[in-house]
């Protein structure tokens, strides 16, 4: 199942970085860097700032849970449930981090890389299933990681924000 859910991941995600990687075509040609890099550096600052709740906005979600009938279609259920979550079509997002990926992947990232973009945000999005199936199926996961999500949020953030700051400085 996970082999399958992981797939449909993966083919979502690719599909929503074609359809940004085009349609950032337009600004990456019109729009002088400075100005684009200056745009995304304005929304990195805010999400540094929401993911240490320093501030708080929403950010957009289709906060919809897994539907039952899901569970009864097995393999397909679990492929087009990874794709509708690859696609962001179906999923609570706790975190602003991959609205600004996709916003680097409009403004900055070049076409090509926009699949590798895709291919990490699958990783991330299969790693906390894994990792809570993985921990113990009592609740632990849970407990841990109520804990240690004030540590991880924003050091994730920084990650992701610096990683841009490198891409930046290296062009």
């Amino acid at each position: 199942m996970v082999r399958y859910f992981g797939a449909g991941l993966l083919l979502g995600a690719v599909l929503v970085a074609f359809v940004a990687g085009v349609v950032g075509a337009i600004p990456q040609a019109l729009v002088p860097a400075p100005v684009r890099w200056g745009l995304l550096g304005v929304a990195a600052v805010a999400v540094l700032l929401r993911e240490c709740g320093l501030v708080r906005f929403r950010v957009p979600e289709n906060a919809r849970l897994v539907p039952e009938d899901v569970q009864h279609l097995r393999e397909w259920g679990a492929l087009q449930f990874g794709f509708e979550m690859g696609t962001g079509m179906r999923t609570y997002s706790p975190s602003a981090l991959p609205h600004l990926v996709l916003l680097a992947v409009v403004l900055v990232v070049p076409f090509p890389a926009a699949f590798a973009v895709a291919a990490g945000f699958a990783a991330g999005r299969l790693a906390m299933p894994l990792l809570s199936n993985a921990w113990s199926a009592d609740g632990g996961w849970t407990e841990l990681w109520t804990r240690v999500e004030p540590v991880v949020r924003p050091l994730l953030a920084l990650t992701v924000v610096g990683a841009l700051a490198a891409v930046m400085l290296g062009t």
